[in-house]
């Protein structure tokens, strides 16, 4: 809870909890909603999953009633749409940049997600899509257009999100392992560090 509490107290738009096994991160739905139940009028609560299935879908709009569901997987734009249909929730469609033919392709969701995140893509081998801490070269960002806001991903922290902005013109940000001290602990005061320098960028 106290991480939840730092985020709110320096004004995070979004609050994220991982709902995938692999991650050390992962979190039940009943314990998400429990965290996410004090923040809901102040920010919106996303979902992160990875290539969840309608059974996924449907517990965790029972169970947290999510604002958005990210989705960080394999996911094509007819699947992001049909999440959507099914859930009523926003998606937020992560999507790994490593080249500039990367970047172009993530046009094709541009009309089906509300918004888009681009992150670094995970090294080989890796067990998780994202979240890993490996940077994006967030230059590869800085004329895309697109029809919503959108967010850069990909290892930032307090020390360097405010070049990452200046690089790539990101309107949103998001931070998960940058704010940490350990593999899926989070750190307040990095918490509020990161969003103290994306208010000062």
């Amino acid at each position: 809870m106290q991480t939840v509490d730092a985020a709110l107290r320096g004004g995070a738009d979004f609050l994220g909890f991982v709902f995938f096994a692999a991650s050390a991160r992962h979190i039940a739905p009943a314990a998400a909603a429990a965290l996410a139940r004090p923040a809901r009028a102040q920010a919106k609560i996303v979902a992160i999953t990875v290539n969840p299935d309608d059974a996924l879908l449907d517990r965790l709009m029972s169970e947290l009633a999510p604002d958005f569901i990210q989705m960080h997987g394999q996911e094509s734009p007819s699947r992001v749409r049909a999440a959507a249909l099914r859930t009523g929730a926003g998606v937020i469609k992560a999507l790994s940049v490593e080249t500039a033919d990367d970047v172009r392709r993530a046009q094709a969701y541009d009309s089906v997600a509300d918004h888009l995140m681009f992150d670094a893509k995970a090294p080989p081998g890796s067990a998780v899509p994202g979240g890993t801490g490996e940077a994006i070269d967030a230059s590869l960002l800085s004329q895309i257009r697109l029809a919503r806001p959108w967010f850069l991903a990909g290892g930032l922290d307090p020390w360097n999100v405010a070049g990452a902005l200046k690089a790539s013109g990101a309107p949103m940000v998001d931070v998960s392992s940058g704010v940490e001290r350990g593999a899926g602990l989070k750190d307040p005061a990095l918490i509020h560090s990161f969003l103290e320098a994306v208010r000062r960028a």
